[in-house]
């Protein structure tokens, strides 16, 4: 899950102001005293998980719980109703915790989960969406075990440099009608879910959002794929294995023969709305300037510091997200069947779990002196070093579900958090933590936003998907087995 926030640099000291930054600072006036309009919500402070019960964490258990139950029980109910659900169990975090610690507390806590973390990332899935949703692929596709194959081992190389969202968003609809003939595709999406939308953006920072965080944080570019090049090629050659089995059995055995296919097969692909190629190179550059790029400049929103890098990045993906809007024809857009809905239902369901999980991630923060206290000590080996198996497995179960971006912080802190020693001394666990965050995202649908968008868009497409705890049991049968493998090979 997605948190690109840019970060502002020390201030200028008072009197060594020069004539740019006296101009910057006049233009930026009016925003930087809009706190003090509101004074009780000026007062930045941070939640002390250290303080807090497991009761604060009731709102984001209800609202998985939610998000897993309600589609089976009562379905009607929660896609007429899920965002006003979702609004409910915000509330139910929101509201208490003002009146039992203060408006001021609860207030900058909600604008910084919203301003410098959810908006960043809706908006990067926004142009993300867009973008690749205006580029379709054409083609007589024919959606064999070797076909399905080849455009999921595609995808899983395009995930580490356009991002799994990226990647996710621009072959799920080809791969969906390739295999509209057949009567059973949901595991095809299931396992392009494991491989496109998380396993293949393990390699650089471009690729999932916790690397991206450890790229600001210091860690090189192309360390993590110097580091799990060999993990990440062993999961995702032994899912496009299992796949290819199961496809063959799914295609052979369970199925009919498909009727001939009339229309003559079309000797290459063709790539209509092509020219969104060059805009998701823009929103790679967008994102890269943004770790790279270290401004004095910030602005202060209520008590949020949103960095000059940030607020540029997130201007520039709307620019981009507005002009794919405008050069991509209606026809493509048709073409793809593209529709709003599965970015609307991710971005109401985000805004409650990044709410909802202030009080969960404080409190893992706290470390030992936390509700999670065990959760800290249980990656930590008797003679205090730490133990780089329990950190795969921590990083992970959290991350499939929370938010896998603030998870790996946590645990890349807890690991020291200097990533010169974590990248030399201490790599194996930083490995670890990387892997766990990444991999195992694919656990659960809410463990990475572009799960849920997948999801959305296979079942308006008419594909019968797993609910929340049939995905879990294809993970359960499919993916654990292979972590415990990664564990015995790696991590011990």
């Amino acid at each position: 899950m997605h948190r690109l926030a840019g970060i502002a640099g020390p201030r200028p000291l008072p009197g060594v102001l020069s004539h740019r930054t006296h101009r910057a600072r006049w233009l930026m006036g009016p925003l930087r005293s809009l706190p003090l309009l509101v004074p009780s919500l000026a007062r930045a402070a941070d939640i002390d998980g250290s303080q807090l019960s497991m009761v604060w964490g009731l709102p984001f258990a209800g609202l998985l719980l939610s998000i897993a139950l309600m589609p089976l029980l009562a379905p009607h109910l929660w896609h007429r109703h899920f965002g006003k659900i979702t609004a409910a169990w915000a509330l139910a975090f929101l509201l208490p915790f003002a009146a039992r610690h203060g408006l001021g507390l609860a207030g900058s806590a909600g604008v910084h989960a919203l301003l410098a973390e959810y908006l960043p990332f809706v908006i990067l899935l926004m142009a993300l969406f867009t973008v690749s949703g205006g580029i379709h692929i054409r083609g007589n596709l024919r959606g064999s075990p070797g076909l399905n194959t080849a455009i999921l081992a595609v995808g899983a190389v395009l995930a580490s440099f356009m991002g799994t969202t990226g990647a996710s968003m621009l072959l799920i609809r080809p791969l969906i009608r390739a295999n509209e003939k057949r009567r059973h595709c949901a595991h095809v999406v299931v396992f392009f879910i494991f491989i496109v939308s998380n396993a293949g953006g393990s390699l650089t920072p471009l690729g999932d959002p916790p690397l991206f965080l450890g790229f600001i944080k210091g860690v090189g570019f192309f360390w993590t794929v110097s580091q799990i090049l060999p993990e990440t090629l062993f999961l995702v050659g032994s899912l496009l294995s299992v796949f290819y089995l199961l496809d063959w059995w799914y295609c052979h055995r369970r199925e009919e023969a498909a009727a001939a296919d009339p229309t003559p097969e079309t000797p290459r692909l063709r790539f209509d709305g092509a020219r969104n190629f060059w805009l998701l190179g823009v929103i790679v550059a967008l994102v890269l300037m943004s770790g790279l790029w270290k401004s004095p400049i910030g602005f202060d929103v209520f008590g949020t510091s949103v960095g000059l890098p940030g607020f540029v990045r997130d201007l520039g993906l709307v620019a981009v997200t507005w002009l794919s809007l405008r050069i991509t024809p209606a026809s493509v857009h048709a073409a793809n069947e593209f529709s709003w809905a599965p970015m609307q239902e991710v971005a109401k369901l985000f805004a409650g779990i990044f709410l909802t999980i202030v009080p969960v991630i404080a409190m893992l923060q706290a470390g030992s002196a936390g509700p999670f206290a065990a959760v800290i000590a249980a990656v930590t080996r008797p003679d205090g070093q730490p133990d780089p198996a329990a950190y795969f497995w921590a990083t992970g179960l959290l991350s499939s579900f929370l938010d896998n971006a603030p998870t790996y912080l946590v645990f890349f802190n807890t690991a020291g958090g200097d990533a010169q020693v974590l990248m030399t001394k201490m790599a194996p666990t930083l490995a670890a933590i990387s892997a766990g965050a990444v991999f195992m995202g694919a656990n659960t649908y809410i463990g990475n936003a572009p799960n849920l968008m997948v999801k959305a868009i296979a079942e308006h497409s008419g594909v019968r998907m797993p609910g929340f705890f049939g995905y879990m049991a294809w993970s359960g049968c499919v993916l654990l087995p292979l972590f415990l493998v990664m564990t015995w090979l790696w991590f011990l």
